[in-house]
This record gives structure tokens, sequence and C-alpha cells, in this order.
């Protein structure tokens, strides 16, 4: 039977499987304009203007649904600030890549500054206008918890890009050089991970998996994330061609578990955010798949666990 309900949900589906093919064709666009150095560019420099961008409207995003609780930030300081912790990590893989005397950790240097400067950015802009009982307080707490949570996850991907190359050059192809595998293996993951998620809950869906805080999920949901997730890692390691024998600790098995697993929680995480801020999506930008935030929700808690895993 045609039920409103039902038309409403094939209007749903047709409208995120739009906008997603529309996504993944410019991501995997550029990510293969990286890959190659197009244009003699430099790796990253096709996919950090991405990164920057999404740093930018995720933060705009985020400022609106605060602003739906009467805590209005001061949203042209935020954005800057979080975009400065995303070309951090430009820097600081730039440093890595050019030198042998710096380890990926030591590489973090780079951003754990921009983190400090963001955060006294987002408080300094308070001082001028200081009034009391104006919300300062409130703005620069959730003013630094949006740079954070939007930038660092994008600065752990704008790493993994530039992890263990033998210099910045595209012509480098030796066993150390990894190229774009450690980023597209955590989109992989996380984004398989998700479609399942979306396909066998809506098919097979009926256990809970938080009733309160997402009603939508459920453990049949998870089941399947969990399975697209090692499937992805499997494929993308063992079956995709790279041509570096380079792995992540714990192999395609573990990488695929642990990442998928922070993935949802990521999810999870944002709905908590939208729950506590009565908001249904972050934005209407994608259409049927919200806004930028609802679209790199999972990534947020993934992106630093791929890095680690790929450091390992």
């Amino acid at each position: 039977m045609n039920t409103p309900a039902s038309a409403a949900a094939r209007s749903s589906f047709v409208s995120r499987a739009i906008v997603s093919a529309v996504a993944v064709t410019m991501i995997v666009a550029l990510t293969w304009a990286d890959a190659i150095g197009l244009g003699g560019a430099r790796p990253v420099w096709w996919l950090l203007p991405l990164a920057v961008l999404v740093a930018l409207r995720g933060t705009a995003e985020c400022a609106g649904l605060f602003a739906t609780r009467g805590v209005h930030l001061r949203t042209g300081v935020v954005m800057v600030a979080a975009a400065a912790i995303v070309l951090s990590a430009a820097a600081g893989g730039a440093a890595f890549a050019a030198t042998d005397t710096l380890s990926p950790f030591g590489t973090l240097g780079w951003t754990a500054l921009a983190c400090a400067a963001a955060c006294g950015l987002v408080m300094a802009a308070e001082i001028p206008g200081y009034r009391a009982g104006g919300g300062a307080l409130d703005r620069v707490t959730a003013g630094t918890f949006t740079t954070l949570a939007i930038g660092l996850p994008l600065a752990f991907m704008v790493a993994l890009r530039l992890l263990c190359v033998e210099n910045l050059g595209p012509e480098q192809r030796g066993p150390e050089h990894l190229g774009v595998l450690p980023l597209v293996s955590l989109i992989a993951v996380v984004k398989a991970g998700d479609i399942l998620a979306y396909v066998v809950g809506s098919l097979l869906g009926r256990t809970k998996m938080a009733p309160v805080l997402s009603p939508g999920k459920t453990w049949e949901g998870a089941v399947g994330s969990l399975a697209g997730s090692l499937l992805a890692a499997w494929l993308v390691f063992e079956r995709a061609g790279f041509a570096t024998q380079a792995r992540p600790w714990g192999g395609w098995l573990v990488f695929g578990l642990v990442v998928g697993v922070a993935g949802m929680l990521g999810d999870l995480a944002e709905s908590l955010v939208k729950r506590e801020l009565g908001a249904k999506d972050s934005g209407r930008l994608l259409g049927g798949l919200g806004g930028v935030l609802d679209l790199i929700d999972s990534l947020s808690f993934a992106a630093p666990v791929a890095w680690l895993l790929w450091v390992l």
C-alpha cells in the first residue's frame, strides 16, 4: 500500500542516494587528483581545500545548533580557529615528510600549538565587549568545544594523507610510500559501516540500541555496520591492489573492527549533541543526508583511531 509514510521513506532514500552519489564522485575525483599529483600538486594540496571548507561549514552548522539554545557563538572567530587546526596538520605533515628527524607523534606539535592558539582566540574574542551576565563563559565553552570537535578530526585526516611519505614529491613509489592508502582506508571502512547500518537497520532492525538518544539505531544495524566495515577493510588491504606492503597495526581485521566501532561511537556522539540542542539534523545543505556534520560525524572518533593504528 502506498501510504504517506512509505512515500516519504522512498523520497528520503532517493534524496540520500543522489546526494551520496554526488559526494562520492567529488571525493573520489579529488582523491585521484591528489594521489597522482595532478598539475604538479604536492600531497594533500587537492584535498586540503575540501577539509578547510568542511571545517568552515561544520562550525557554522554547530553555531546554528547552539543558537537554538540561546548560546550565540562568535561564528567567524570559531570558523577561523577550526580552519587553523586543520591547516596545522598539513604544516606538521610537511615537516615530517621533509626530514627523518621527526616521528609522526612529533609532528602533532604543530596541531597542539594550533589547538592552544584556537582556544585562546575564542576566549580573547570575549574580552573587549565583556559585560556581566552576557553569557561569555557559555560562548567560550561552546566555541572551544565546536573548534576542537570539528577541527581535530579533520586535522587527523590530513595527517593520514601525509603519513610516512618518503618526500613531498608525487613520483615516489618506494615500499614506505603510503600515498592516499591511510586516508582511503579510513573513509572506506567508516562509510561502508554507515551504509550497511542504514540498509540492515531499515530492513531488519527491531532491537533499539539507544531508544532515547537515537531511536532509529538498532543492534541489527550495528551488526550490519561492523560487517560492512570489516568487508571494506579486507577489500582495501587485500584486494585493492595497493603497491605498498605496509599495513596498520593488527592488519585489516583489527582495523576494520576498531575503526568501525569508533565510527559508530562518533555517530552516537553527534546524536547526543543534536538531542541536547533539540535538532534532528545539523543542517539541510545535503538534502536527505542533513548537513555537513551529519556526513562526517562517524569520522570524528574514527580518524584519530585510524591514525594511531597506522602509526603503531
